[in-house]
């Protein structure tokens, strides 16, 4: 049965569509059968896809507040099925978080992140408190700046929202955009570079938290 891991975060910018390509690359290229979902009206996911003809992963747009019942029909046969997920708190949102499996929070090293992170992280828990604990759920810090302490400070300020937060994160680094434009990931353009080695890290960790 495949895993559903929604990228949710109602802050705009936060780093869940860049997660949410690269994420599923890394996974498909263990030999792990992967579906993206873009329910993202907008459609980032689906236009990253076009850019890149769609040589690298399998997208398909479900934008409708029946997100949670329509994903069923496009599961079959996938380890993972990783849903991009719309801004803002919408009914999208919480249709994601009724279907998934594991909940990921992008959250930046920002005051303004952390203070975003709360309607979010309520609605989880009431999901959490009706399925006895069965969702899971855990914050990804996302474009981190190195050598600054801001990464270990935005752990610190959201330690009171009792939820894990992975070891794991990612970094501000320029490459996400340009192969993004290209509609490539970090981890085909180059495999050995810092960001496809913190993205593979990041996938390994959700196979562990995901159990």
């Amino acid at each position: 049965m495949s895993k559903k891991i929604a990228i949710l975060n109602q802050k705009g910018g936060a780093g869940k569509t860049t997660i949410s390509v690269n994420l599923s690359h890394a996974l498909k290229m263990n030999n792990e059968k992967v579906l993206l979902v873009d329910s993202d009206p907008q459609g980032s996911a689906r236009d990253w896809h076009a850019a890149g003809n769609g040589e690298l992963l399998q997208v398909v747009g479900i934008d409708r507040p029946t997100l949670d019942k329509d994903i069923k029909s496009v599961s079959y046969g996938y380890d993972w099925i990783i849903i991009d997920g719309a801004p803002q708190l919408s009914n999208m949102a919480v249709a994601a978080i009724k279907c998934a499996d594991v909940i990921l929070i992008p959250i930046q090293p920002s005051p303004y992140d952390i203070w975003a992170a709360d309607e979010l992280v309520q609605l989880i828990k009431e999901r959490q408190s009706i399925t006895d604990g069965k969702l899971k759920a855990a914050f990804v810090i996302s474009r981190q700046i190195n050598n600054t302490k801001l990464g270990m400070e935005v752990r610190e300020a959201i330690s009171g929202y009792e939820l894990p937060v992975f070891t794991n994160g990612t970094f501000q680094r320029i490459v996400y955009a340009q192969t993004a434009a290209l509609g490539s990931t970090v981890v085909h353009s180059d495999p050995t570079s810092d960001a496809s080695k913190e993205i593979h890290a990041i996938a390994q960790e959700l196979r562990e938290f995901a159990v």
